[in-house]
């Protein structure tokens, strides 16, 4: 993975200075709930955001969609308030239409894909063609994946597509509050499948690659403003930060693509 050099971040700093200076004297707390595959990009650019404009982020995390306790719709069902909302496109919809978020404040900020990963020093398996993928998948003693949207797409249409949902309901486990490669590391599954922004830090896994493309799926990460926020303009040079050329390297660097779609 390619790392930024020092002088580089400095200059990003640099220019988030020049950018923000003028909003020091309106400082404000935001509150942001993100997804996981933007998380690692988030927390690089956030402390970058708040040294520059003096504005504090508060952030919490949790899957897109699902029932689980901290995903982002029970947060929300729960009452929590925030500010901004980054997740995929589907979860950010569903919260539209419940008249959670602002209508028109959809911004895209990155797009993503599925990857496979193994324990550190296991076989890698081929999964260089959908034939050999299915193969894969039907040889694996056990499969982990996600509870968001990654994990929605591989039980309800790639399985099926490949023609082994049912062969896949004895091995495959959906994971819950937690990421894939986590269980993976403590040898816990044998293969995993998330967002490759969130297998790729896992120094105990060896990634294996990317989906075939023709099985693919390319979510894009969005944000979207909440109703009833009080800081709402905070917000919005937040998410200028996050979409502006001068951080899409270090976006690039945690295993994305920085948008080019332009939000509806």
């Amino acid at each position: 993975m390619k790392l930024l050099p020092l002088f580089t971040r400095r200059g990003l700093l640099a220019s988030a200075l020049l950018v923000f200076a003028s909003l020091a004297a309106q400082a404000a707390e935001i509150r942001v709930v993100t997804s996981g595959a933007f998380t690692e990009a988030y927390k690089k650019l956030v402390p970058i955001f708040e040294a520059a404009s003096g504005h504090k982020v508060i952030s919490s995390f949790g899957a897109s969609i699902g029932n689980a306790p901290d995903s982002i719709p029970s947060r929300f069902g729960r009452g929590e308030k925030f500010d901004l909302v980054i997740l995929s496109e589907g979860g950010l919809e569903a919260l539209m239409k419940d008249g959670k978020l602002v209508p028109g404040s959809r911004v895209d900020l990155a797009r993503s894909q599925i990857g496979v990963a193994v324990r550190k020093g296991t076989p890698k398996p081929d999964i260089s063609t959908v034939e050999a993928l299915k193969q894969t998948l039907l040889n694996a003693k056990s499969v982990a994946y996600s509870a968001s949207a990654s994990g929605t797409y591989l039980s309800t249409e790639m399985f099926p597509k490949l023609g082994i949902a049912e062969q896949m309901k004895v091995t495959a486990k959906k994971i819950m509050s937690e990421r894939v490669g986590a269980v993976v590391a403590r040898g816990d599954a044998e293969l995993g499948f998330q967002q490759v922004s969130e297998l790729i830090y896992f120094k105990e896994l060896d990634f294996v690659g990317t989906l075939p493309d023709a099985v693919q799926q390319t979510i894009f990460f969005s944000s979207a403003l909440v109703q009833g926020s009080e800081q709402q303009e905070a917000a919005k040079h937040l998410v200028r930060f996050f979409t502006s050329p001068a951080v899409a390297e270090m976006v690039r660097a945690t295993g994305l693509d920085p948008a080019t779609r332009k939000a509806p």
